[in-house]
């Protein structure tokens, strides 16, 4: 009876093999822009060349917009290419923002690169991306 009752639990005592899941940066990009390149004018993306600590990274960015009803940033998505995930953080704007200037902290597992990307309401795409050297992982690493 426990040789049987072992055989009818064998798929809990099996042990399970996480798959490994790749970041999806690029897919998350590719989702955003529709495929359209970015340009990389207008864009300043501030974040530290080394973070001491990866759960708390300071990023500021501001981005040259008009700001009009016809003309303004509408979002921003921030990716991270060597997260588990790749989406870091999203920003909505409207005209009556008046700038598009934003300072938050982000959390990086490791070294990698972050990428901005903004959208206008004119249908074009923004972009900058950085370098960054994480001395010690914040996303459970």
């Amino acid at each position: 009876a426990l040789a049987a009752g072992l055989v009818a639990l064998g798929g809990g005592l099996m042990p399970r093999v996480a798959l490994a899941r790749q970041n999806d940066a690029t897919d998350l990009i590719e989702a955003f822009t529709g495929g359209v390149a970015p340009a990389s004018d207008g864009v300043r993306l501030d974040v530290p060349d080394t973070a001491e600590n990866g759960s708390m990274v300071p990023l500021s960015f501001i981005i040259d917009s008009p700001m009009t009803r016809e003309d303004h940033i509408t979002d921003v998505l921030i990716v991270a290419d060597g997260n588990p995930r790749g989406g870091v953080a999203a920003f909505q704007f409207t005209p009556d923002a008046g700038v598009v200037e934003v300072h938050t902290r982000i959390r990086l597992a490791t070294s990698q690169n972050v990428v901005l990307v903004a959208k206008t309401s004119t249908g074009a795409f923004l972009t900058a991306a950085k370098a960054v050297t994480v001395t010690v992982g914040g996303c459970g690493g």
